[in-house]
């Protein structure tokens, strides 16, 4: 780290010290927005994979994400609380050194404190970085990986040193490790890795270092590669797999936009930045050259969050608001460059408190858009209603802080069941049950079955040809009487009737 020097007004002691007070600030904030136990779907699945010591899944290696669940296992060790809310805490953890290692690149790079303080808690924030913090998920340990990786570049294009450089090709391999997204700014990189070479400004040594820490970090990722290809003799499919998943190479590829996409993106775009405080980011932009350290520090900054931005806006998947948050990452730092330049322009500090105070603008805005999108009945999308769950809420407001909505839909689910009864979850529900009945140990009689991922089921999933069978045996349930959450065959014969909180199949 550098030291004091006549071009520099920190220390290495001064900024480690603001660096952990941004740190527990922010782990404060998301702790206390933290899930307390199981949640639905994905973030489920995370969960019941962590408890099953499963680091592969089974919806294709892209989705694996095996250094999450790697320090996953690792915390399911510790005999603390509640399993599932110490989950839901890696994505806390992870988050906050996001924002602290984004608050530390400005830090360095302006020397300046609110500027960076700006950027920080913008990002701290926003809504889709909020939520996932809030929440088992991947997305902010991808982050965390990423910022340190812009820091290490800023410091080596500060002082030189290829150690910087080391580090940062072992970062991104951990990151890759953890989420494809990482493949986006490694082209950025090796563009930026080739210019130096042929400037001779580092050799081929230092090329074959990097990469070595690169396959270093990047190893468990690796592990299944090999380990799918030994096991399948598949070469193309495993790496099919392993950049797209099992079905979502259309959805990866996709070049194609609607205007409703267009529109939505948008709305996801100014509902994580719905302050004044915005238009910053355009200033930061237009002032990047005359800041930034070297032009290839503008040129990497840019070209990846041209990519990110590109990426996210064309993905095809339900939740592709997740995959802008690297370009958010960008944007915050765009928005504290902009916050410098105006300052600068106009250092009255009544100026610098009112910017201040419109970064904690958002704090009202997630607090009321749940009620006013409700009582206008604004459709989000969704398909159906579960129990226990306010979509407005769910989706629109980033903390979680007490919600137990799928524990309870799952307890109520088994407890009002039939003994030995089935119950035909999906990807959504399937996990809280699975997790309630295992990890709390509720019902174990009761059969939860499900298409969802590669995970068996204790009995045999239900066809036309042996549903007959079933139902006369056993009592069976499905989660919701909406068409694709169940099986299609069912209503040529049987009718569902609601049981309590959930569907009984009935002749």
């Amino acid at each position: 780290m550098p030291m004091k020097d006549k071009n520099n007004l920190y220390t290495a002691k001064d900024l480690a010290k603001s660096y952990l007070v941004v740190f527990l600030a922010a782990l404060l904030l998301y702790i206390v927005s933290c899930a307390p136990g199981v949640l639905w779907q994905d973030s489920g699945m995370y969960q019941y994979r962590i408890w099953q010591n499963d680091i592969e899944g089974g919806l294709g290696l892209a989705l694996s994400h095996p250094l999450y669940h790697i320090i996953g296992i690792g915390v399911k060790s510790i005999p603390l609380g509640e399993f599932a809310h110490r989950v839901n805490l890696i994505s806390a953890f992870a988050a906050a050194f996001t924002i602290a290692n984004l608050f530390l690149l400005l830090r360095i790079w302006l020397d300046k404190i609110l500027p960076s303080i700006i950027a920080a808690i913008t990002l701290a924030l926003s809504h889709t970085m909020w939520l996932h913090a809030s929440i088992a998920e991947v997305y902010t340990l991808y982050t965390a990986l990423f910022t340190a990786e812009l820091v290490f570049l800023l410091l080596y294009l500060k002082s030189r040193r290829i150690g910087y450089l080391y580090l940062l090709g072992l970062i991104n391999g951990l990151a890759i490790a953890n989420h494809m997204w990482a493949v986006i700014a490694l082209a950025s990189y090796l563009v930026f890795l080739t210019a130096l070479l042929i400037q001779k400004k580092i050799n081929l040594k230092h090329c074959g270092i990097i990469a070595g820490l690169w396959i270093i970090g990047a190893g468990p990722y690796e592990y299944l590669i090999i380990k799918n290809i030994i096991e399948t003799g598949d070469f193309t499919a495993t790496i099919s797999s392993a950049f797209f998943g099992k079905n979502w190479q259309g959805d990866v590829l996709n070049t194609s936009v609607s205007a409703q996409i267009i529109k939505e993106n948008f709305i996801l775009i100014a509902y994580n930045f719905p302050t004044p405080n915005i238009i910053f980011f355009f200033v930061g932009l237009y002032g990047l050259k005359k800041v930034s350290p070297v032009r290839s520090f503008t040129a990497v900054l840019l070209a990846m969050s041209v990519l990110f931005f590109i990426f996210a806006f064309r993905y095809s998947v339900p939740d592709r608001y997740a995959f802008f948050m690297p370009f958010y990452c960008l944007a915050a730092i765009f928005i504290g460059l902009g916050t410098d330049t105006f300052l600068k322009r106009y250092p009255q500090k009544l100026y610098a408190f009112f910017i201040l105070f419109l970064t904690l603008l958002p704090l009202a805005v997630f607090k009321f858009t749940p009620i006013v999108a409700e009582n206008r009945e604004i459709s989000l999308g969704t398909k159906r209603s579960i129990p226990y769950r306010n979509d407005y809420v769910w989706f629109l407001q980033p903390w979680k802080t007490g919600y137990k909505g799928p524990e309870q839909f799952a307890k109520e689910a088994l407890n009002g069941a039939e003994k030995e009864a089935i119950i035909i979850a999906d990807g959504t529900t399937v996990y809280p049950l699975w997790y309630v009945q295992e990890v709390k140990g509720i019902r174990k009689d009761v059969k939860i079955i499900s298409m969802h991922g590669t995970y068996e089921s204790p009995i045999p999933f239900p066809t036309s040809d042996t549903i007959d069978k079933l139902t006369a045996e056993r009592a069976i349930y499905v989660v919701s009487n909406t068409a694709g959450y169940y099986p299609n065959f069912l209503l040529q014969e049987y009718q569902l009737e609601k049981r309590g909180i959930l569907w009984k199949v009935v002749k």
